[in-house]
């Protein structure tokens, strides 16, 4: 069956399904292969549970008319993407970066739709299956795509922008994460750049944070957008009022105060800001857009427990993300600061370089209490009586006295794996 084909059936369908518990009636499943599952066992179940199609790619499986059997059905799916893509032919941004993507794709998302229909990533579906999926959400009523791209190694930016297609990038920042697959700082910023260089072959447009000057160096073969401090040498100016704790920013004289914590959320905000200038969303709803966003899914959350402030930020870490939320921990005027901290994971050869800087890090900042969970921060050794160990979250739990936390700010971050979030339970 031809890509033409097997399209024409999915605009038939409402909306494609990898995952038997999700499937409702109309959809059309593609049955994914994993180290653990085979999606082609169940394409019968799809069909009762009410899929309209369902592609397969083993033969023995190919039991009804409404079963669809492809070579590979995850090529096929990539391939299907990347035609209905071309078939709207609408803007697509992709943001990629070290930290902040899921924030800057949200704020982004929040100003445009002020004007346009957008179809945005949903979470974090950013990696070789998730893009295809928000591709294929994308329908004849929206106007723009958003597109979020992650990566862990080398050339998955550029296989990615090969099935979205952007017209348009940003690149957030470049920092120390999933160095185990990149191997060194210079292997993020190439693997990150690879969107740059899909650009700037395609002759599209680069948004550049103009305060960062990697991103310049990377884009200046390319057509820009650029934001910064100065109107005088930036297309968009966002300066910064202050952020304690939230992010308040000055745009176009207008005072814009975020439900953003941190100084780093600031260049999310701002990136946000130009996009939505460039596309000639009005000042008003700009300001709408994200004095009413509200962060998520444990990324700078704030909650209140009984007398505690707890900061939320537990939904990934590494060292560049870890050190900017402790500066900005450190810079609260807040009495009686906890920072649980948990490992970092993906860092390969330089995990025990990491955790030990950063160890040495905590103990120069204004924190009262630094709470080091993990194996890795573990073997770390702390220069000062504030930082206590705990080698996993089971010993914090059994060992560390949450009944006696009162009054106080907490910070809890660390990489997914570590779950911190389980800390709310326990106070």
């Amino acid at each position: 069956m031809t890509i033409e084909t097997l399209h024409s059936l999915f605009l038939q369908c409402n909306k494609v399904s990898t995952d038997t518990r999700k499937v409702e009636k109309g959809d059309i499943f593609f049955a994914l292969k994993g180290d653990n599952f085979n999606g082609n066992a169940f394409a019968l179940e799809a069909i009762e549970k009410g899929a309209k199609y369902v592609v397969v790619d083993e033969k023995e499986y190919n039991t009804s008319s409404q079963i669809i059997l492809v070579e590979d059905v995850l090529k096929t799916l990539q391939k299907l993407s990347t035609f209905h893509r071309d078939h709207l032919n609408i803007p697509i941004i992709a943001l990629t970066g070290s930290n902040g993507k899921t924030t800057t794709k949200e704020l982004i998302n929040a100003t445009l739709s002020q004007k346009y229909n957008t179809t945005a990533t949903i979470g974090n579906l950013n990696n070789h299956i998730g893009v295809p999926l928000t591709l294929l959400s994308m329908n004849n009523d929206t106007e723009i795509g958003i597109v979020e791209m992650g990566a862990n190694h080398l050339k998955e930016i550029g296989f990615l922008c090969n099935i979205a297609k952007p017209n348009y990038g940003y690149i957030t920042n470049f920092g120390k994460a999933h160095l185990e697959g990149f191997g060194s700082i210079e292997g993020v910023i190439k693997g990150k750049t690879e969107l740059y260089d899909y650009l700037t072959n395609n002759d599209n447009i680069i948004f550049v944070n103009a305060e960062d000057n990697k991103q310049l160096e990377h884009s200046k073969k390319a057509k820009t957008i650029a934001f910064g401090n100065d109107a005088n040498t930036n297309d968009v100016a966002v300066n910064l009022i202050e952020a304690q704790p939230f992010v308040k920013v000055n745009y176009n004289n207008l005072e814009i105060e975020s439900q953003l914590m941190g100084e780093y959320n600031f260049n999310n905000i701002s990136a946000a800001i130009c996009m939505a200038n460039y596309f000639k969303v009005d000042d008003s709803s700009i300001k709408t857009a994200i004095e009413s966003y509200t962060p998520t899914n444990n990324r700078s959350q704030i909650i209140k427990k009984a007398s505690n402030k707890i900061i939320l930020d537990a939904y990934n870490a590494n060292p560049t993300s870890m050190r900017a939320a402790l500066s900005n921990f450190s810079n609260l005027k807040d009495n009686n600061k906890i920072a649980f901290l948990g490992d970092m994971f993906e860092l390969g050869n330089d995990a025990a370089e990491e955790h030990q800087s950063l160890t040495n890090f905590t103990s120069t900042l204004n924190i009262d209490r630094i709470i080091l969970i993990g194996e890795n921060f573990y073997l770390t050794k702390g220069n000062s009586p504030r930082i206590k160990h705990y080698k996993s979250f089971e010993e914090l739990k059994n060992k560390f006295d949450f009944d006696n936390i009162a009054d106080a700010t907490l910070l809890i971050k660390g990489s997914r794996g570590m779950a911190l979030e389980r800390i709310l339970d326990l106070l």
